[in-house]
């Protein structure tokens, strides 16, 4: 069969010739070229992207809940809408900026925690792949989303995002009272969230533009983020796996300069549905500060992600966070990220109130603080491969987090390669110990199918969250 690309097919080829098309043209195109000599940078109201995306995960310093303002937010066309602009209709599809995208995600893990007493969860705390020795169906995931122009500064915008995602990392998702039943009642390893479904409006006419968005998000702090293709590695820390997941409320960013950008926001807590009956549903409080040096080589982010009374519930942490980001080179960077969570009059059994826990019962009632330090270091070692080192101590001081009150440190290697535009390939090494004996050493390796239809994690990602 002539493999062309799917814009070159005729309108009345039929959609499923050219999304096949579209594929195997993607299976041939590397992830990054680099630009020519004389090519013009991106349109963008601020310095340009400090990192090459691909292969790393975004190309913008760290932000969540907001596309970059200033940035035009145009993603690449990728498989799925290749074949659709290439259709009868796809002229309006591309003058609406709806796109349609989505990947498929799955690891296996070798690993030493084979304790059969622990249950069937042995590499706990490791997470998302809490089972040792198996193939895991991680994440199928699908956008349906409109990022608006946030470059331009004469009209009002707007977007949204529609997310669904099935598979084991549903559980790091779950909101009680929203699809939990899955979860904390029948205990499913594979499942169904939402957990990113809200609208943005874009006011150019505040500051250097501010961007309101009202929905369902993924908490804003943290290196990391549930969705595979927005991490530096295939698993997760510790630090960021027992922090805040998701919130719902109206969450503002407000860009003062090239330097400052503002966010500050309203939820009904962490982790729960606004219909939940849950001492953590109630109005919290989110304030976080972005600021990046003149000179591109620094960043920091930071703030208090959560706060309310702190009352002991289902998830509802309060947790100040903040993470340095520093450019050694167009090849190295490091990120290092520490917070403070806890929660108040915390109680060692279920209650009526909180019959269950997003993290664990603590050993000890009364107040249930825990803290970490988590660094990440990536070394660019091809176009298309990066090489990461990363390190965390976790101190679950009462165990609230884990169930046991206990320090934590967390070592790990791992290579991610883009052999072509639409897989990535990720294996790892990683070792878990605790203060008062080794817990794991495994090997894990995780790939990306070709069902990542599309990605909006490139050089010009507008929203890593």
């Amino acid at each position: 069969m002539l493999i062309t690309t799917a814009s070159a097919q005729a309108e009345d080829n039929w959609f499923g010739q050219r999304l096949l098309n579209a594929f195997a043209q993607d299976l041939q195109t590397p992830a990054y070229t680099s630009p020519t000599p004389d090519a013009s940078p991106p349109p963008r109201r601020l310095p340009p992207a400090p990192f090459d995306s691909p292969p790393f995960p975004s190309g913008d310093w760290q932000i969540g809940g907001t596309p970059i303002i200033g940035d035009p937010g145009n993603l690449a066309p990728w498989p799925l809408m290749e074949a659709i602009y290439a259709g009868p209709n796809g002229g309006r599809w591309k003058r609406s900026r709806i796109q349609i995208y989505g990947w498929e995600d799955f690891s296996w893990n070798v690993s030493t925690s084979t304790n059969s007493s622990r249950g069937p969860n042995a590499n706990f705390p490791l997470i998302y792949d809490l089972r040792p020795n198996r193939f895991e169906q991680n994440q199928f995931v699908l956008y349906i989303e409109r990022i608006p122009d946030e470059f331009q500064t004469n009209h009002i915008d707007w977007g949204f995002r529609i997310s669904g995602v099935y598979g084991l990392d549903y559980r790091f998702m779950i909101s009680r009272g929203l699809f939990s039943d899955q979860l904390l009642r029948h205990n499913n390893y594979y499942g169904f969230d939402m957990p990113m479904v809200y609208f943005d409006l874009y006011l150019p006419q505040i500051f250097q533009g501010m961007n309101v968005r009202i929905g369902r998000i993924i908490s804003e702090p943290d290196i990391e983020a549930q969705l595979a293709p927005n991490n530096l590695m295939s698993s997760h820390s510790l630090v960021y796996g027992f922090d805040n997941y998701t919130q719902a409320g109206i969450f503002t960013t407000t860009k003062i300069d090239n330097q400052w950008t503002i966010q500050a926001g309203i939820s009904n807590g962490t982790d729960i549905a606004l219909w939940q009956k849950d001492p953590g549903n109630q109005p919290t409080g989110t304030v976080m500060i972005q600021w990046t040096a003149p000179n591109q080589k620094d960043s920091i982010y930071a703030g208090d992600n959560a706060f309310n009374n702190g009352e002991f519930g289902y998830n509802n942490l309060q947790q100040i966070v903040g993470t340095w980001t520093h450019k050694f080179s167009d090849k190295i960077y490091t990120a290092t990220e520490g917070l403070y969570m806890w929660m108040n009059d915390a109680k060692t059994h279920p209650t009526d109130a909180v019959p269950f826990q997003s993290g664990s019962f603590p050993v000890k009632s009364g107040y249930a603080p825990e803290w970490g330090i988590l660094d990440y270091t990536m070394f660019r070692i091809s176009p298309t491969a990066f090489f990461t080192v990363r390190n965390e101590f976790y101190n679950d001081i009462v165990g609230s987090r884990t169930g046991h009150a206990t320090a934590y440190s967390e070592h790990s290697v791992g290579v991610t390669w883009w052999p072509d535009k639409i897989v990535t390939l990720r294996p790892e090494l990683r070792s878990i110990t605790r203060t008062t004996r080794p817990r794991s050493t495994m090997a894990r390796a995780e790939t990306s199918s070709p069902l990542r239809w599309t990605s909006s994690f490139t050089t010009n990602d507008p929203d890593q969250r």
